[in-house]
């Protein structure tokens, strides 16, 4: 483990990295001195009481670069997976090494940013075929060479791209996803999804290639889409129908917008927690956009949340014991310790460990590799692993949202942001979903992806909660003083009406497009600037 030492007026930190190489285990000692206020500075000043008011005398010390200080002033620093130099306490990790992973996230609120992340089905224009794995390796060579982006790859083949704090990587069908890098504003978000998108398309539109923003793959059938070249997913692909009838629709045929949002403190986790969940059928209502499946109406207005349903209930769902007294960062580690893990990463290759827990792996008990211990990496691809409608790892992740067009992709991460980035506005939800009950919670759940806003709920529908929670999510924008509140015309027009935007298409499947999805490509396609991200009078750019 890396160690703290106090010297007087300076500190010394002591970090010892272990890599493997040629099958043996290298220590590498580094040493760094620095003054105690440059350590103050460093760390923020920042009090363990804003993450475990049960443990005051303790200092909690949060930089950039990932550090943790607590506990006796030990440090643990987390690394990005998967990866090979590993970052590790010497010794086996505790379950409070896991606890303090994820309370290592608490940020002061100047620090709290929006990462915002997409995925998106790629076409050919000729066949609307799903385009295979040799034009996404063309295009992604052609983004990286032309736009200078870093090459990520597994064995000969690439996966992915990474520039700065932003990464492109692919799911497991080649949906083209872009994780966003953590940003002040929304609208350094939307530029930031316009320059993405038009590198994309400068490529792609040479080669024939468009992308659609939709939930669901409207047109094609499993046979029809190809597999990534990534280890993980062959696990993944494999594990799927023993647990669920719609995991391999997840993998292959869905798409999402989500944004990931910090916290200050414990307090402030478990409130945004319970707030992202109770609200997330209404996020799931208001971007509803995926009635199609395989040329027709599938039944639903978001096909793509109700395939969570029956994906792997041991890593899905509402959370209920969120709302419990005792919950906090603890109660969501002893969660995800009993959750099936799909992998272990070592030595640049994926270990199906499929149906143990990492509860076995803190033991040295998992078959698979017998006798090894997890490390800080293992466990952050573990929490990778887990995909409930909001997910905890050093943020919230907010996961309820269908894929859409270029206007919608700003829309998302201001919903989220003008309810829990504001005080006033989360209050006023917390207020509202106090007395709703798990049964309630989870009835939304279920029926919102068939019946969208129109949904019954208490003495009226679905679509009078989401009116006044849109409302005080623009009060919410409005309060941060950023003109923030036009990314949220599209929402509140759909809140207004009760009309979602997959009830717009199917009203056009039923007329103008004569009963065939092929138009919806043109409808969604990502097209350029014109396309903003917002309507209403402004840009995004």
């Amino acid at each position: 483990m890396a160690l703290v030492s106090q010297t007087g007026p300076s500190h010394s930190i002591r970090t010892e990295i272990v890599r493997y190489k040629a099958g043996k285990m290298v220590v590498v000692s580094m040493t760094y001195h620095m003054k105690a206020s440059k350590m103050k500075e460093l760390c923020g000043g920042f009090l363990s009481s804003s993450c475990n008011s049960s443990k005051k005398e303790q200092i909690l010390c949060i930089n950039d670069s990932g550090f943790r200080c607590n506990r006796g002033h030990r440090i643990i620093v987390a690394a990005s997976p998967p990866a090979e130099d590993a970052v590790i306490a010497r010794g086996p990790l505790t379950k409070e090494d896991l606890v303090d992973y994820l309370a290592s996230g608490c940020k002061p609120k100047e620090k709290w940013r929006i990462g915002t992340e997409h995925e998106k089905f790629g076409f050919e224009f000729g066949t609307l075929r799903p385009i295979t794995y040799e034009q996404i390796e063309e295009l992604l060579n052609g983004i990286a060479e032309r736009f200078d982006w870093e090459k990520i790859k597994e064995g000969d083949y690439i996966i992915g791209l990474k520039q700065g704090k932003q990464s492109i990587s692919l799911e497991p069908g080649g949906q083209f996803e872009l994780s966003g890098a953590p940003l002040e504003t929304l609208h350094q978000t939307c530029a930031e999804v316009n320059s993405h998108l038009y590198q994309v398309k400068a490529v792609a539109e040479e080669m024939g290639i468009g992308f659609l923003g939709i939930g669901f793959q409207p047109k094609w059938a499993l046979k029809d889409i190809p597999i990534m070249p990534k280890g993980r997913y062959h696990i993944m692909r494999n594990y799927m129908p023993k647990v669920g009838t719609l995991g391999l629709d997840m993998m292959f045929r869905t798409c999402t917008v989500q944004v990931n949002l910090d916290f200050i403190s414990e307090a402030d986790m478990i409130r945004k927690f319970r707030a992202g969940l109770a609200l997330q059928p209404i996020a799931t209502a208001l971007f509803a956009n995926s009635p199609f499946m395989e040329g027709k109406p599938n039944g639903y207005l978001s096909m793509r949340s109700h395939i969570w349903t029956d994906t792997d209930n041991n890593r899905t769902g509402m959370l209920p014991f969120v709302f419990d007294d005792s919950f906090g960062f603890e109660q969501y580690v002893d969660y995800a310790l009993d959750v099936p893990m799909y992998f272990v990463y070592r030595k640049k290759k994926y270990i199906d460990c499929t149906g143990m827990t990492f509860r076995d792996f803190m033991a040295g008990k998992l078959p698979c590799i017998p006798g090894e211990l997890p490390t800080l990496n293992d466990w952050e691809n573990h929490l990778t692993t887990i995909f409930p409608e909001v997910r905890l790892k050093r943020y919230l992740e907010m996961r309820g949202a269908d894929g859409g067009p270029w206007r919608r992709l700003c829309a998302l991460p201001a919903f989220w942001v003008g309810i829990l980035y504001d005080e006033v506005s989360l209050q006023k939800v917390l207020d509202m979903t106090v007395d709703w009950t798990a049964e309630e919670r989870q009835m939304l759940r279920n029926k919102v992806p068939k019946s969208g806003l129109k949904t019954p709920f208490r003495d009226g529908l679905l679509r009078h909660v989401a009116e006044d929670v849109v409302q005080w999510a623009r009060d919410g924008l409005e309060r941060r003083g950023f003109k923030e509140s036009g990314f949220l015309n599209e929402v509140t027009e759909v809140g207004r009406t009760g009309v979602t935007p997959a009830e717009k298409l199917l009203e056009l499947y039923h007329g103008k497009w004569r009963q065939t999805v092929d138009p919806v490509f043109e409808e969604l396609l990502y097209r350029g600037e014109s396309d903003s991200c917002g309507t209403g009078g402004f840009f995004c750019v």
